[in-house]
């Protein structure tokens, strides 16, 4: 059975950084492809960065520059590096992994609160 955790989150004042990890089991973690979400209070679900199996990325444009993404397909991790943090990053964090041949599942993580506040 998947699971995906998620750990890193907490308070950070603005300008300041975190970073976030997501611990993948039972799954060949060079299957997936691997995405960070966040969603705010009363926000939808948005994507922040995504990782393929190869390293190849992509992030939102709100995050370009500040945010990094990166795998360890031995270790079954995933990680976001967040820089410059502001108030607007504030939100629940959630890992998710995608496979890469079908039938496509997708699996979630719980999540983990970042706050951006002074």
């Amino acid at each position: 059975q998947v699971h995906l955790v998620e750990s890193g989150g907490g308070l950070v004042q603005p300008g300041g950084s975190l970073r976030l990890s997501c611990a993948g089991s039972g799954m060949i973690f060079s299957m997936y492809t691997m995405r960070w979400y966040r969603q705010a209070p009363g926000s939808q679900r948005d994507l922040v960065a995504i990782i393929s199996p190869g390293g190849a990325t992509n992030y939102a444009e709100s995050v370009k520059g500040r945010f990094t993404i990166s795998r360890d397909n031995a270790e079954n991790l995933v990680y976001l590096r967040m820089n410059s943090l502001e108030p607007e990053d504030t939100a629940v964090y959630l890992c998710n992994g995608q496979e890469i041949s079908p039938p496509y599942r997708n699996y979630w993580g719980q999540g983990t609160q970042v706050t951006v506040s002074s």
